[in-house]
């Protein structure tokens, strides 16, 4: 039996070795996998972004990644995540909300790849159309300083008012309103998640919503709103990470699936205009 001990050592070692050398293929097969963890976090708001992100989980899946989604209802909560590495990434905010959330909060996170547009909308219950506004109708919108040049603009294209000459549309302000002809007035004192139960409970004459919070309250933004903003919206929803981070394998590989055609398929056909993908 001794004689055979040095042999049956041997065998197990090289199987031993067989077996991580199998382990590391597979991981190099995944994308890189093996060189860094396959589980990823992302952040996302309940709609779209969480419904786009459970479409990619599979496909993420065959590339060696194992996608976990943390929905979040709020704008601030996401970036807080991030900043305390609970999350890897999130996937809720637009660039110029990015830019005001470093400048406040000092966040050293970076864009990683824009994903879809969300056309944001105005709603009214009294009101077919931006034109029936009636002298002094109050209009409610976000309190959300980053989204006041949006929705401005909107406004402006449908004629209701008219920005300051030179203005960069992106950071207009209420103050930069400089004819008002109707005398609208307007009311930013909401979070942005309160907007859909202040329509539903018929507040003001008019209320403007970003369509994640609109979608996830069962309005369709291009069948339910009196005014819709222009698909060439600059306002691309992004995967956003700390800085550094946007060169990882994984990170890389979940803007490439979020770009793919099946995903950009699936957001077309399932919101109907309501959310826009963005091919990079």
């Amino acid at each position: 039996m001794k004689k055979w001990l040095p042999f049956i050592f041997a065998l197990a070692v090289a199987l031993f070795l067989a077996a991580c050398g199998s382990s590391e293929e597979k991981g190099s097969e995944n994308g890189g996998a093996g060189e860094e963890t396959s589980k990823l976090t992302v952040g996302a708001s309940n709609v779209p972004h969480a419904e786009i992100l459970e479409e990619a989980k599979p496909i993420l899946k065959e590339k060696g990644i194992d996608l976990e989604i943390v929905t979040f209802q709020d704008y601030i909560l996401p970036n807080k995540a991030l900043e305390t590495k609970e999350l890897d990434a999130n996937y809720f905010q637009h660039i110029p909300y990015l830019e005001l959330q470093i400048e406040e909060n000092g966040y050293d996170f970076v864009n990683a790849g824009g994903i879809h547009i969300e056309p944001m909308a105005v709603y009214s219950k009294k009101y077919k159309s931006i034109a029936d506004l009636p002298e002094g109708a109050h209009i409610i919108l976000s309190n959300s300083v980053a989204e006041h040049g949006r929705i401005l603009s909107i406004l402006e294209k449908e004629g209701l008012i008219k920005l300051k000459d030179g203005v960069e549309k992106s950071k207009a302000t209420l103050e930069d309103v400089v004819e008002n002809p109707k005398n609208v007035e307007f009311d930013a004192n909401y979070e942005p998640k309160l907007l859909t139960q202040i329509f539903n409970n018929n507040e003001g004459d008019v209320v403007v919503i970003n369509s994640n919070y609109a979608i996830d309250a069962g309005l369709n933004p291009v069948e339910d709103s009196i005014a819709i903003e222009a698909n060439e919206s600059p306002y691309a929803n992004i995967i956003t990470v700390r800085k550094g981070d946007e060169t990882k394998e994984s990170i890389k590989t979940l803007v490439e699936v979020l770009h793919s055609k099946e995903i950009q398929d699936f957001i077309v056909e399932k919101y109907k205009g309501a959310v826009i993908p963005v091919s990079e």
